[in-house]
């Protein structure tokens, strides 16, 4: 079995030093940080990113791999849009073959009403220009060939692309550094430092860095970090469990989901298989505080989490995570550097024999890695990107929701536009923090 490629053990490939000073911080190197240090750079911004452990370490590296427009919520999908382009653009940028490739995703209806589902997207995909399409069962088809049963039909999107994440992430995060940006591995941050309720600085296992500017971008770990400093934001992390198989290669190019089977071709010319959109919420202090915002999504896919009894140790919101620490000692980010959830066998176990059944004649797939990874989340399965108004300097970027891989260069350039003063070009009024403090409804957007 192969190893998961980003680990605690894997070298450290940005080593620093943390600088004295700098214009912006940035807490994680996930793609969310690495995609905004990238676009402050270009704007001549001296930027540093601490990072606990290792760049793309946590769930930047272990989600599907898709770059969907596809379903996307109607605020995020004009991001997206420009997040398709860039990521283009960065593919010829960087010093290795991430693995971009334009196969589409497809979205696989299995009855009639779940056709119809799919079919009140479309209006959101043409206020954008995307190339969605409904196809009938005849055309679903032929766009998948090799499997076994017959569809009601599809939502296809063939400008959708895909890229192996592991090699991506890193691979941006290179080409930061070469446009100026100071990446630092091994090196938590453990506080802002403030003054007149200002942030002057921020505080690490390596020292303190002077800024004006921090960006938390941290991930299934923002939440914990903010709270140490009276900013709650309502985000849960729930386990994902993914796997590679070797597979012979199918008619279809693309990424695609069917009856709870989701998978994409690789670089390496086999398929990295998920189930569907099923995922695991480990129940903790926050996932109990919280709990009554999340009402709405639970009960819109009761099927899609399932809860699980307390979080593992090392978890963000396990009960023995400290919630308190003193900022010039260690601090619950510097005990788990990567965190490295053990997968649910049983649940991918069902999905092997589901992939063989819905493809039996490309024969019986081979697992060559197993492996899952913690999404952070929100009750409205959209991010938080805002300035907190009581702590004049502070940004979030945070709770992507498990979209934040195809997402990040347009949301990275968006953050970078905000963190510079400029028009981000995109309203951003969806993804505002107050949502979940000024009486505001949570709404569940219009994505699929």
């Amino acid at each position: 079995m192969i190893p998961f490629p980003i680990s605690g053990a894997t070298p450290i490939a940005h080593p620093g030093p943390l600088p004295d000073s700098a214009d912006v911080a940035i807490i994680g190197a996930g793609v969310m940080g690495i995609c905004t240090a990238l676009f402050l750079a270009r704007k001549g911004q001296r930027v540093v990113v601490v990072e606990k452990g290792r760049v793309a370490g946590e769930q930047s590296a272990r989600n599907w791999g898709w770059i969907r427009q596809q379903g996307r919520d109607g605020a995020e999908l004009p991001i997206m849009v420009e997040a398709n382009r860039l990521w283009r653009q960065l593919a010829q940028e960087v010093d290795t073959d991430i693995g971009l490739a334009e196969g589409g995703v497809t979205y696989i209806a299995r009855t009639r009403d779940e056709l119809d589902s799919f079919a009140a997207w479309l209006p959101v995909a043409a206020s954008c220009d995307v190339d969605t399409r409904l196809l009938d069962a005849a055309e679903t088809a032929a766009l998948v060939p090799d499997a076994a049963r017959g569809f009601a039909g599809a939502l296809h999107t063939a400008s959708d692309l895909r890229a192996e994440p592991w090699r991506a992430v890193p691979a941006i995060a290179r080409r930061a550094a070469a446009d100026g940006v100071t990446i630092v591995e091994n090196c938590a941050a453990r506080a802002l430092d403030l003054e007149a309720g200002r942030i002057t600085g921020l505080l690490t296992e390596q020292g303190r860095v002077a800024v004006p500017q921090v960006v938390v971008a941290g991930g299934a770990w923002s939440s914990l970090f903010l709270r140490a400093h009276g900013v709650t934001i309502p985000q849960l992390a729930v386990r994902a469990s993914v796997m590679a198989v070797q597979a012979p290669a199918m008619a279809y190019p693309g990424a695609a989901e069917a009856g709870g089977t989701a998978w994409r071709p690789r670089a390496d010319g086999g398929y990295t298989l998920a189930p569907g959109f099923v995922h695991q919420l480990f129940l903790g202090p926050d996932a109990f505080r919280h709990l009554r915002a999340f009402v709405p999504q639970l009960r819109r896919n009761p099927l899609g989490t399932r809860l699980r009894p307390a979080a593992p140790r090392g978890y963000p919101d396990a009960w023995t995570t400290p919630r308190r620490w003193a900022p010039d000692g260690p601090g619950p980010f510097e005990a788990i550097r990567v965190l490295n959830p053990d997968p649910d066998l049983r649940s991918l176990g069902r999905l092997l024999r589901s992939f063989e059944a819905l493809f039996p004649d490309l024969g019986p797939p081979r697992v060559t890695a197993r492996w899952a990874g913690l999404i952070d989340t929100m009750p409205d399965v959209v991010p938080v990107v805002d300035r907190v108004a009581r702590i004049p300097g502070l940004i979030v970027a945070t709770g992507l929701s498990g979209h934040g891989f195809g997402i990040g260069p347009g949301m990275g350039r968006v953050v970078a536009d905000l963190v510079a003063g400029n028009d981000p070009g995109h309203d951003l009024t969806r993804f505002r923090l107050a949502r979940f403090s000024d009486g505001t409804a949570i709404d569940l957007g219009d994505g699929l």
